[in-house]
């Protein structure tokens, strides 16, 4: 029985590292399973993929998938632009400091780290060449503070952790805030002290004036207020997080009547995204599902717990040998697969070192989102890089400090746990 896990395995990290579609390559291991253990139906392989997209709480990545494709056909992009650059205007950094809360506030609007890159490299990337930063260093502000976005409630990370690992989403959705601030607020320092030694001067060096301020809010107010919405609601007991979604996609309908900029075409085109988006998510979790199946048959969680019990009696050292391994995974791994593949695996011998479940899960989820900016298989850096045209080369190289910056978060998240359940202990 051994032999025929170790093959399952084998074939699908074969699959992994040859590029082919994470689904694929999680449905092909456990395909492997159930062609090799005679004492498997085979129809469990088939009931397995489709059961797993039944849950409730899956329908929350549609909802919210929708809502932010919707938000940007809106003009909400823009006008939460311009808001930025108002509050950030004196810092050093000018457009760098934009970037970098752009990406924190549309984070509570889109969900999506990879859109959120894709926008801003086409959006900000030009304009900060323009004003005298380098095409490096402004590939590299704009890949980094999109690994804010997955952190930030409703991030598509948090809704299938929760699901794989059945911890609650509006706890993950909470922590989430305190967890994307921390990594805002440093990297906006970060980006401050390096624009300093470059000479990357502010956009604007008066003082803004009450009327500047209030011009920019007003149309930034509205959008601005849905995660306040999503949060509070969950909070209060008015909706779920699955519900949240749903009224997510009204307000965001709303706001496109309310601008006037939300048109039958475009709002066809945005439905197509949203379809194409959630078939690729569902397919794998429904990959995921059978895959959680054959761990739970075989009892590997828990003989894997007994041993890391028995060899390590810290569980400090446990976090830290974890990190090591999701940071090296996270270099081959897209975050989903390894997601799908370690969570169910990890989660249990967590559990059993009576780490909160919530820190945990936000301790894995940073260590995916530092994955996604991690060469050789960054997904963050190949799409900024390839909408750039940066070289990767010179990505690695500017994105040095910024890996040191990321490191010294995870290692705040792994002993300081109030910046993950402070919010959530404060709420509950």
């Amino acid at each position: 029985m051994d032999s025929i896990i170790i093959a399952s395995a084998i074939v699908m990290l074969v699959l992994l590292f040859m590029k082919v579609p994470v689904y694929i390559s999680v449905l092909g291991g456990s395909a492997i399973y159930f062609l090799l253990n005679p004492n498997v139906n085979p129809v469990i392989y088939a009931q397995q993929a489709i059961t797993g997209t039944e849950s409730i709480s899956l329908l929350a990545i549609p909802f919210f998938v929708c809502a932010g494709i919707i938000m940007n056909y809106t003009g909400v992009t823009k006008r939460i632009m311009d808001f930025c650059e108002v509050i950030t205007g004196r810092m050093s950094g000018g457009l760098a400091q934009v970037n970098v809360l752009l990406s924190t506030l549309m984070g509570g609007l889109s969900g999506s780290n990879i859109a959120d890159a894709a926008m801003q490299s086409k959006m900000l990337v030009p304009e900060m060449e323009r004003k005298g930063f380098s095409k490096s260093f402004s590939t590299v502000v704009t890949a980094c503070s999109s690994m804010i976005t997955p952190l930030i409630p409703p991030g598509i990370a948090m809704i299938l952790y929760g699901c794989i690992a059945n911890v609650s989403i509006g706890k993950l959705f909470i922590s989430g805030i305190g967890v994307g601030t921390l990594l805002c607020v440093s990297m906006m320092l970060l980006v401050s002290y390096m624009s300093k030694k470059r000479g990357y001067v502010p956009i604007r060096t008066e003082k803004i004036t009450k009327k500047e301020f209030t011009s920019a809010l007003k149309p930034a107010i509205l959008p601005l207020c849905l995660p306040i919405i999503i949060i509070g609601g969950i909070r209060l007991g008015i909706f779920t997080a699955t519900e949240a979604g749903s009224i997510a996609i009204i307000y965001a309908l709303a706001l496109g009547f309310f601008f006037k900029e939300l048109r039958a075409k475009e709002l066809a085109t945005g439905l197509k995204e949203t379809v194409t988006t959630t078939a690729s998510i569902m397919l794998i979790v429904a990959a995921a599902s059978v895959f959680s199946w054959i761990l739970t048959k075989e009892r590997i969680p828990q003989q894997l717990t007994a041993w890391m019990v028995e060899v390590i009696s810290n569980k400090y050292v446990f976090l830290i040998i974890v990190n090591i391994f999701l940071l090296i995974v996270g270099m081959f791994i897209e975050g989903n697969a390894s997601m799908i593949i370690l969570v169910p695996l990890l989660a249990p011998v967590a559990a059993a070192y009576g780490i909160n479940e919530i820190q945990f899960a936000m301790i894995y989820i940073f260590n995916n989102a530092i994955g996604a900016i991690s060469p050789p298989m960054g997904t963050l850096m190949f799409v900024t890089c390839g909408i750039t045209k940066c070289k990767t080369k010179d990505f690695i190289k500017e994105a040095l400090p910024f890996y040191l910056l990321l490191l010294a978060n995870l290692l705040l998240l792994t002993y300081v746990p109030i910046f993950s359940t402070g919010l959530v202990n404060l709420f509950y």
